[in-house]
């Protein structure tokens, strides 16, 4: 028996779990996007699916409502894997564990996904709905949001013809963005060798017990990142054990995640073993002080563990002194939304390879040239580091409307289905209303969804209730004219 057969709306969750069975991280849409295919030939609606799997599906419009201006809908079909340490699940390659208690959604020891798959899942019950009157219809699926807005970057917009954009990739119920926060990824190689030990110690250093969260919803709270620590605690260590050389560095998996996790290993000098444990015991306390707040759980431990070998002494000073050079975070609020994030960086990945030490940052703001601004900075620092960056998925962001008719128009239906006053809000995550603006000129948009929990983390949550109101409300728009 299906885990979400007895929740309402039937048909929304019903797609939503057909779409949890297959995988769908990033990068990893095709079974996805041929799972909506299928699901456009059984409903014998038109379709196209390019060669990056972003699909188009057109429904006409119900008697009455043939020559009304088309709407699109509009979610992505990616999601970020996120798991727990202990969870065994290939995410490439199996599907979620769903679990409910009626009134929240979630997925055992992983992600769940619901960023966007119910968007995807509620348009396809709109799709799906031979009762329900409504303008011709544009849903539009996209693949890749979560690394960059590819998908919404490489479609061909060229046989859209609607004129009204209804994003559902927001995460609070009644709360209705109008305007993002521009982005990109920046990929750094700080360039350096292992070389043999010299009669060291090594040691495993772990930073855990984060919270994590997205770097674009979350960042403002001042979660530790288990990357920018993990340079710190190294750099200090240094500073009082003369000769500690670095080994490794490994945390993270996705740029746009506030890292909750992070392996280092380091050689230590013969015979200063106890003053390095000691100084992590000292460490671990001086974290849980910093972060009591926000960061409870914060824990830095170490082990011995074997080593193959360990950076120089230049190369370990070099690489350590630009991961504490670099910025991490909130860098600027707005001035026009208070309480809104304007700019801020995330060091959401860190691995050791061959070749060097690879990063990859998630940079944002609203502003466009405060992004280069920062972008600047941290190309700066890598090449006073050694080092050398380049910039992947740059995507704009996306300007306040001071006038929308569809803004009006779904405030006044929320309003009356509701009995509460939406709220106008920008975000400091990403969308992909910019890319489609810029697409398709004088595109009117706004986007919004249900309340979800801890997105991009295995303790994200979906909210049942919320899900039936926010699909209602998005029927009842369409309904109306």
């Amino acid at each position: 028996m299906a885990v979400l057969s007895a929740l309402e709306p039937k048909k929304v969750f019903e797609y939503f779990e057909k779409l949890c069975s297959v995988p769908h991280g990033s990068g990893n849409t095709k079974q996805i996007s041929d799972l909506c295919v299928g699901f456009a030939k059984e409903l014998g609606l038109s379709y196209r699916q390019d060669a990056s799997n972003n699909l188009i599906i057109w429904k006409a419009g119900t008697p009455g409502y043939e020559e009304d201006t088309p709407v699109i809908l509009q979610g992505h079909m990616d999601m970020v894997c996120a798991k727990t340490e202990d969870c065994e699940k290939d995410m490439t390659k199996e599907g979620l564990d769903l679990d409910t208690d009626g009134e929240w959604i979630w997925a055992k020891k992983t992600s769940l996904g619901a960023d966007n798959g119910i968007a995807v899942a509620m348009i396809l019950a709109i799709l799906a709905d031979d009762t329900l009157a409504h303008p011709p219809l544009e849903a539009v699926f996209t693949v890749d949001e979560e690394t960059g807005m590819d998908g919404a970057a490489a479609l061909d917009c060229s046989d859209l013809k609607g004129q009204l954009l209804l994003n559902l990739d927001s995460e609070e119920e009644g709360v209705f963005t109008v305007s993002c926060a521009g982005g990109l990824r920046l990929d750094g190689l700080l360039p350096c060798r292992m070389e043999p030990l010299t009669g060291e110690t090594g040691y495993a250093v772990t930073i855990s017990g984060l919270q994590g969260g997205h770097s674009g919803g979350e960042i403002h709270t001042g979660r530790a990142s288990a990357n920018q620590l993990a340079g710190r605690v190294l750099y200090s260590a240094l500073e009082r054990i003369p000769g500690l050389r670095a080994a490794g560095f490994q945390g993270g998996r996705f740029d746009n995640v506030i890292c909750p996790w992070n392996q280092v290993k380091a050689a230590v000098p013969a015979g200063q073993e106890t003053a390095f444990e000691d100084f992590i015991r000292e460490f671990d306390a001086v974290l849980k002080n910093e972060y009591a707040g926000c960061d409870a759980g914060v824990t830095l431990s170490c082990e011995k563990t074997a080593l193959e070998g360990a950076l120089s002494g230049e190369d370990t000073l070099r690489i350590l002194r630009t991961l504490v050079a670099l910025p991490q975070g909130v860098q600027a609020m707005s001035t026009d939304f208070p309480g809104l994030v304007q700019t801020s960086l995330n060091l959401g990945v860190m691995r050791m390879e061959e070749t060097g030490l690879h990063i990859t940052l998630s940079i944002r703001s609203c502003i466009a040239s405060q992004k280069e601004m920062v972008c600047q900075r941290v190309k700066a620092i890598l090449a006073m580091g050694g080092g050398t960056s380049t910039v992947h998925g740059d995507y704009p962001g996306w300007q306040y409307a001071k006038e929308s008719t569809m803004r009006e128009r779904l405030l006044a239906v929320y309003r009356e289905l509701s009995g509460k006053e939406g709220v106008i809000d920008a975000t400091h995550g990403g969308l992909e209303c910019g890319l489609f603006i810029e697409k398709i000129p004088g595109l009117d948009a706004v986007s919004l969804g249900a309340d979800l929990q801890d997105i991009h983390s295995p303790r994200e949550r979906l909210s049942v209730p919320s899900t039936e109101r926010v699909y209602r409300l998005v029927c009842e728009f369409l309904r109306r004219r």
